[in-house]
């Protein structure tokens, strides 16, 4: 009798498009998954703990003029590396891809903690977000090879409730850390949780060969990088360079043009591009891109501008603003859990889809509508409802494209997803602070000792007359109308693309045919 290996098996499935778990056993499936979250939590919790840590490293550095700069570096890298990560784990293999990615991060975590200067802190940050961006990638890749289409959309909203529960844990372990151990252990503390993390992967993760020769497209993936880059730098170049369309902006969209163009040009010749253009042949991966662009916006980059919203207009202090994020987070964790598990049942993504960009229209259309003297409790009913819009179309994007994209190239199709849903982050912010600094530049709120009012902390807004106070909340409110109306428009252009996806069922057990 021939007894085949579990290699020729493996094979030999993916020749039939059917699927095999790289974990057959469900309880030590789980306990890497437990793993893989545990790095995705370490990698997405750094860049919230930065936050609140900022103000105590500019205080020791000086150079308040490179502040953005730690974030901005991080999210320019990791949306760089993204696509590139993808390919790598569809060329070699997934686990010592994410290896190299944990590794990575985890030294730049060393370095970060050792930085003596803010360049080397920026510096560093970059190299931290090489591995970073890696891990996110990698994470939902090695997902699509332990679950079926329809389980991995329930555990799929496990890994969004991490993304989630990092977000709010951040900024409150990063304040305290900072002040009870100094900032440099918002940093030092990636060591042992990186060190452990390696350590599982390398004895819990199995190895599977991919069946095909590796050929890496050095070409396409600078190019890309390029490309992307230029376009969250020049997201940014409002605050870098004074305009959109300063000289140096407009140098930067040249560049990136031209780094797109010779993308296209470089990836319609290669034998393995770090993104199959076939990709973007399919309807449905386009409509779904579009919908994580759009999610992106809404889910990640408005989230510190409601803070700013709650600050500026209630005169609620930073600690008890970010309390109402608990409504926030909570109806993310609801919607997001609930959506998984009906996706898995029923194996339907596209009325979720719909559900969750509608929820985002109505609940940016409602802020907009909002007031300095608005009841506290429905702006935390609103955030409730957009928490639960954000939740239960977490998944949708990642789902569907690996479902309509081949098992070959899921890994790219993941870091496609994955960039645009970073990519439209990054543009929103610097949308949405172009519309608050453009709004606020026109006001003027005259001060005792000609102090402006765009400089006052929420602590010593607290403390100004009622009146004072109230003129100044006013001024904040009426600067958000505009920005949350934007926002409103931007998850309308997702909803469109919801109504336009085809009803695809995921299959059981089997890879689905394209969408």
């Amino acid at each position: 009798m021939d007894v085949k290996s579990p290699q020729k098996l493996a094979a030999e499935a993916a020749r039939a498009e059917l699927f095999v778990p790289l974990v057959p056993d469900p309880r030590m499936r789980l306990f890497v998954f437990l793993l893989l979250l545990t790095s995705m939590f370490m990698a997405t919790l750094d860049n919230q703990i930065v936050s609140t840590a900022l103000p105590t490293i500019v205080g020791e550095f000086g150079e308040l003029e490179r502040f953005a700069w730690v974030g901005s570096a991080y999210l320019l890298t990791t949306s760089a590396v993204m696509p590139l990560y993808g390919k790598l784990g569809d060329l070699f293999g997934r686990k010592y891809v994410i290896m190299a990615a944990v590794a990575i991060f985890t030294l730049g975590s060393l370095v970060c903690g050792m930085a003596i200067s803010m360049d080397t802190l920026i510096a560093a940050r970059v190299l931290q977000a090489l591995g970073g961006g890696g891990i996110m990638v990698s994470i939902f890749s090695i997902n699509a090879d332990l679950f079926e289409a329809r389980e991995r959309a329930r555990y799929q909203s496990y890994a969004s409730l991490v993304l989630m529960a990092s977000g709010a844990v951040g900024p409150v372990l990063g304040g305290t850390l900072s002040d009870l151990f100094g900032w440099r252990s918002i940093f030092l503390v990636n060591l042992p949780i990186g060190i452990l993390v390696l350590c599982g992967l390398a004895f819990l993760l199995p190895y599977r060969k991919p069946h095909r020769r590796p050929k890496i497209d050095y070409a396409g993936a600078l190019l890309l990088a390029g490309a992307v880059a230029s376009v969250v730098l020049w997201a940014d170049s409002a605050q870098i360079f004074g305009s959109l369309v300063a000289p140096q902006s407009l140098a930067v969209v040249a560049f990136g043009v031209v780094c797109a163009l010779g993308w296209v040009f470089v990836e319609r010749r290669v034998d393995e591009p770090v993104v199959p253009l076939s990709l973007f042949a399919n309807p449905t991966v386009n409509l779904l891109l579009v919908i994580s662009l759009v999610s992106g916006a809404i889910g990640i980059g408005s989230v510190n501008y409601v803070a700013l919203f709650l600050q500026t207009t209630t005169g609620l202090s930073p600690t008890v603003a970010g309390l109402f994020f608990i409504a926030l987070t909570g109806g993310i964790a609801t919607g997001s859990l609930a959506a998984g598990r009906v996706i898995s049942h029923t194996g339907l993504y596209k009325p979720f889809a719909i559900a969750s960009t509608a929820t985002g229209v109505v609940s940016m259309a409602i802020f907009s509508q909002l007031h300095a003297g608005t009841p506290l409790f429905f702006i935390a009913a609103v955030m409730l409802l957009q928490g639960i819009g954000v939740g239960i179309g977490q998944q949708v994007p990642v789902v569907g494209v690996q479902n309509a994209a081949s098992r070959s190239d899921v890994g790219a199709a993941t870091g496609t997803v994955t960039l645009t849903r970073m990519s439209g982050a990054a543009i929103a912010i610097s949308i949405y602070g172009a519309i608050i600094s453009s709004h606020l530049a026109r006001a003027s709120i005259e001060l005792p000792g000609g102090v402006d009012f765009r400089e006052l902390t929420p602590r010593v807004l607290a403390s100004l007359p009622d009146a004072t106070r109230a003129a100044i909340a006013e001024v904040y409110a009426d600067a958000f109308l505009p920005l949350f109306l934007t926002a409103s428009g931007m998850i309308g252009l997702g909803l469109i693309a919801s109504i336009m996806l085809k009803n695809v069922r995921l299959p059981v057990g089997r890879k689905a045919g394209k969408g």
